[in-house]
């Protein structure tokens, strides 16, 4: 990829770790509360975590969390890999903003704004809101098994797309992203890239979508990552480039989304094969990264298992939800606002040392008001 003016290798130094200090004081907290050890279960380590992202103890409760979703098409589901028609992602768009599918019916139980960023779809982008089409990149990725899902200045188009909705969540005061997707053949591109990263063969990573399309769709899908990684193996230095080789440009923007959330101390719920996959690739390009994320549901895609692993992150729920748009996320998410209203609230039973149980415990470096960023213009 050549005159390209992003360079990913600043990323390493501008994403940092959670503040380590604050987690141990948040165990010492919790371990004056008077409650067994564990008796929390996982609850505690989401306090103690949420405690790091945030640079504050107690830590706050989640106020304002956000489903963003990263929509697009890819060509490679002219290949019939997946259960739905190729190109009709916008119509899933479509029901999201209407309100009827089962992420946005949970968005709105839990009372979590909803935003779709179209990258791809093969629609007119008149179809759609102006809101939801202006990042948009190309209309349908390229079909990954023959040719470059993106051009080299689509790819750096759609990452800096993703960098500024990050950027545009974190100032509006976005305290926790629930990440999501919506796509035809997106699980294609996500084992593709999932499968170049760990290794893998092809048949490794290639599901079924919870048990949707038949043994033939499953072949045609299996032979298609295989052809996938045949263009991917020799990219994979360059993650710029392995998007822009086998990504599309939902997933590539979706990389950039994660990155730039970590850069700005933004705390992600990932959700399925689609999101683990932009993860990986982020992970790869700074593997500090993923201490801001955390599994929502283990889904049936065997690359998710693969991704998950590999960044050491052990899914929240396994409820084996497949339908997406962040739906098993979002099943998720009471969990993650649970910790936090327990650890916030928990009452200790004794005086603490001297700024171990008080007020916000953040150092200007770990604010996330004055936290570098990287320009995604």
């Amino acid at each position: 990829m050549t005159d390209r003016t992003l360079d990913l290798d600043d990323f390493s130094d501008l994403i940092e770790r959670p503040h380590g200090g604050l987690r141990r004081d948040a165990e010492e907290r919790r371990a004056r509360t008077g409650l067994p050890p564990e008796a929390l279960g996982r609850l505690d380590a989401l306090g103690e975590w949420l405690t790091a992202a945030q640079g504050r103890l107690p830590v706050e409760p989640i106020r304002q969390p956000r489903l963003v979703v990263f929509a697009g098409d890819h060509g490679v589901a002219s290949l019939e890999v997946s259960s739905r028609p190729a190109g009709s992602a916008h119509t899933l768009v479509r029901e999201t903003l209407e309100g009827t599918t089962p992420a946005a019916i949970l968005a709105r139980r839990l009372q979590v704004p909803v935003r779709v960023v179209d990258m791809a779809l093969d629609c007119d982008p008149s179809e759609l809101p102006d809101e939801v089409t202006r990042h948009r990149v190309r209309r349908s990725s390229g079909r990954l098994d023959i040719e470059d899902t993106l051009t080299a200045q689509e790819a750096e188009t759609a990452f800096r797309a993703g960098m500024a909705v990050a950027d545009e969540e974190a100032d509006s005061g976005t305290d926790l992203v629930v990440l999501g997707d919506l796509s035809t053949g997106g699980t294609t591109a996500a084992g593709t890239l999932i499968a170049a990263l760990c290794g893998t063969d092809a048949s490794v990573v290639t599901g079924r979508g919870g048990g949707e399309i038949d043994d033939l769709a499953w072949m045609r899908k299996c032979a298609a990552i295989r052809d996938g990684l045949r263009r991917a193996r020799p990219v994979l230095g360059d993650q710029l480039e392995l998007l822009a080789a086998v990504g599309g440009a939902d997933l590539t923007a979706a990389t950039g989304f994660l990155l730039q959330s970590a850069v700005r101390r933004t705390p992600v719920v990932l959700d399925g094969v689609v999101s683990a996959a932009c993860a990986l690739v982020s992970q790869r390009v700074a593997f500090r990264a993923p201490d801001w994320w955390v599994a929502g549901h283990a889904c049936s895609e065997p690359a998710q298992a693969k991704a998950l692993d590999r960044m050491a992150l052990d899914p929240l729920l396994e409820q084996r939800v497949e339908v997406g748009g962040g739906t098993g996320a979002l099943l998720a998410l009471p969990l993650v606002q649970a910790a936090a209203e327990l650890a916030a609230e928990l009452p200790v039973r004794e005086d603490t040392a001297e700024g171990t149980d008080g007020e916000a415990g953040t150092d200007g470096d770990d604010d996330a008001t004055n936290s570098p960023a990287l320009d995604a213009t």
